[in-house]
């Protein structure tokens, strides 16, 4: 995690999302509360983590949906307001600017672009499912990332079967729109987490598609663009990753915004 800390607000926030597992609750705080400002707002997935994951297991207080927050949204938006033209909101290094969204809320519906990090480790109830689902079907897009290795990837399929039991996840081919709307981009490349290549392990670009063929859930498996975003500006993280992590980024949001 980056040594940056959040707000003394945000600290309870968290520590209150780890110790009860719950969504967050009006605070006045303009992350959860305040309605779009821009075209495309960076929003980030609240969830509870599943008893069966790593962080349930050992009583984590701080949930893995907040792994690498706000280092990088702050990063990957400076990224995304220089490499393109979309009306976005700046994000700072306490978060403000980004939105944190929870599935018991409709405010979900106002971002067309939602993100969620260690997705080995979450749990949507029936409740959260059927609403996402419907983000979903509605043009919403998904991009879940950072998780590794078969025991996650089970953990992720628990949650993922009740938003779409009836449809299959597929790998990405090399020509698929997604990796060439703008940027021409070598799939095949594994972008690290910071503790580098993790052994054994083999990156794949998977979705969820729609009936008319459209991409509603990318999954980054066996890989971590959260750490390459979050680590941009550190010396030791290797700069040709980051690089590629905010291409992904580029062409993740000019297709949502084009599909």
């Amino acid at each position: 995690m980056s040594p940056s800390l959040p707000t003394a607000t945000m600290a309870a926030l968290l520590a209150a999302c780890g110790a009860f597992g719950v969504a967050l609750g009006q605070t006045g705080d303009d992350r959860h509360d305040a309605p779009p400002t821009a075209e495309f707002h960076f929003a980030r997935l609240v969830y509870r983590d599943a008893p069966s994951g790593r962080r349930g297991r050992f009583g984590n207080r701080r949930g893995a949906w907040a792994t690498d927050y706000a280092d990088a949204e702050f990063h990957v938006m400076q990224g995304i307001g220089r490499l393109t033209r979309v009306d976005s909101a700046s994000v700072d290094l306490d978060g403000n600017g980004g939105r944190l969204i929870t599935l018991d809320d409709e405010r979900v519906f106002d971002y067309p672009w939602l993100y969620a990090v260690e997705v080995g480790q979450w749990y949507l109830g029936d409740s959260e499912a059927a609403l996402l689902r419907e983000y979903l079907d509605r043009g919403g897009f998904l991009m879940v990332d950072d998780f590794w290795g078969e025991y996650e990837w089970s953990i992720f399929i628990d949650s993922m079967q009740r938003v779409f039991p009836d449809r299959r996840i597929e790998e990405l081919g090399e020509e698929h729109e997604l990796l060439h709307v703008l940027y021409d981009l070598d799939q095949r490349t594994q972008i690290p987490g910071r503790g580098g290549q993790r052994p054994g392990t083999v990156p794949h670009w998977r979705g969820i598609f729609d009936d008319d063929g459209r991409l509603m859930v990318a999954i980054n498996f066996n890989m971590d663009m959260g750490d390459a975003w979050e680590h941009a500006d550190d010396p030791w993280y290797p700069e040709p990753m980051t690089t590629l992590a905010y291409r992904f980024a580029v062409n993740y949001l000019i297709y949502t915004m084009t599909h």
